[in-house]
């Protein structure tokens, strides 16, 4: 038997209809500086592409450190459709 994982009240809400996409596959502030970067993550409430924890720079958990109200992501990688909540530690696959 498999366990569900609990999902947070900010993904039970998730439209994954409605997703903010980036729209260069770039981190925004790498770029800025001329580093380089893992994975990235596009933030859902305003849109910017950032570089992921396994990145140098952790631009995306940055971006939600100084705005705690943009607390949720999506991967923006090909092929990957799954959402993260940095408020509560909680994932989501759509």
């Amino acid at each position: 038997m498999q366990l569900k994982p609990k999902i947070c009240d900010h993904l039970k809400d998730f439209d994954a209809e409605n997703l903010k996409r980036h729209e260069r596959f770039e981190c925004a502030e790498c770029v800025k500086t001329g580093d380089t970067w893992v994975h990235l993550r596009t933030c859902q409430i305003c849109g910017v592409t950032l570089c992921c924890d396994s990145s140098p720079n952790k631009h995306a958990s940055a971006h939600y450190q100084s705005h705690k109200d943009h607390n949720i992501v999506i991967s923006a990688e090909p092929n990957e459709r799954w959402a993260w909540c940095y408020e509560h530690k909680s994932f989501l696959e759509y």
